[in-house]
Formats: structure tokens, C-alpha cells, sequence
């Protein structure tokens, strides 16, 4: 599984709050989710994103509440993965129960710029960035996570799973 997409990067300790803001909290549906993603850090993000695009930031991403609203609005406006130094272990877990990609790599959260172009193997935990002709490895997830996001979540994997 790959993707290839631009990289749109915030810092450390992006929270939960700040992905998407509780005042907008009074639906689930993910289409209107996302049209608020990262209104409070990035005013601007909805009309940059493009599908596939990269999320990349510093340690500590998703800390806050353990809403699983946020991962859902990451990957309802677009998003297809997610890089960071750490992740908040609730957020990771989120991410993963709805099929959303992360990858902890401190190399590429450091070295990747907003708009920087980036390719990721899934598979082996490759992550290339065309802008600056570099590589970087993270640790891929092992062979039962990513049948999950395959099929785009840990519920569809169940369900696909017993068919």
C-alpha cells in the first residue's frame, strides 16, 4: 500500500481540541468534520488539502480529549497519513480503529517541509521526500494493523474478515 501526496506540517502538541474544536463537535458525520479540520491552527486548511496530501508534525499529536472525532476529520478532509515524532497513545489507537495511517518518525517530522512533495510504502515504512531528495525510515506496522487499513478501518476488517 502506498500513497503520494504534499506535506502540510504543524508543531508539537498539536491537541485533540485544536484538530477539530469542540464548538463544532454536534455532528459525527465526517464530510462536515473535516470542513472544520484544523480551523483553530490553520484557518486555511480546507481549501489547501487535496486528497492524499501528508499531515506532518512534531511530538505529541492528538494529546487532549480522546474524541474519536479527530482522526475522523483528518481523514475526511483528505488526509491519507499522518507523521509525527509521537503520538498521543489514544489518538494512535483511534487512528487506527478508523483506518487512518500513522507513522512515528522523528527524521521525517523534522526534515519535511509544508508543500514538500512525499511518497509512502506502507509496506515497509518508507517515506520519501521528492522535494528534498531524501529517505526516511519508519517502522512499518506489522501485517494485522495494516489489514485494518486496508480496509479502511477495524470494524470493515472484522466484518470482511468473518465473510
Amino acid at each position: 500500500m502506498e500513497t503520494k501526496g504534499y506535506a502540510h506540517k504543524y508543531g508539537d502538541n498539536v491537541d485533540t481540541d485544536v484538530i477539530i474544536p469542540a464548538r463544532y463537535l454536534n455532528t459525527s458525520d465526517p464530510k462536515e468534520l473535516a470542513e472544520k479540520c484544523m480551523c483553530d491552527i490553520d484557518a486555511d486548511f480546507v481549501n489547501k488539502v487535496k486528497a492524499n496530501d501528508i499531515m506532518v508534525a512534531g511530538f505529541n499529536f492528538g494529546c487532549g480529549s480522546s474524541r474519536e472525532h479527530a482522526p475522523i476529520a483528518i481523514k475526511a478532509s483528505g488526509i491519507s497519513c499522518v507523521i509525527a515524532k509521537s503520538f498521543a497513545r489514544i489518538f494512535y489507537r483511534n487512528a487506527i480503529n478508523i483506518g487512518l495511517p500513522i507513522l512515528e518518525c522523528p527524521k521525517a517530522s523534522e526534515r519535511i517541509d509544508t508543500a514538500d512533495e512525499i511518497e509512502i510504502n506502507f509496506d515497509t515504512g518508507e517515506i520519501i521526500n521528492h522535494t528534498k531528495g531524501e529517505s526516511y525510515q519508519a517502522e512499518p506496522f506489522p501485517a494485522f494493523i495494516q489489514n485494518i487499513m486496508k480496509h479502511n478501518g477495524l470494524m470493515n476488517a472484522i466484518k470482511e474478515g468473518k465473510e
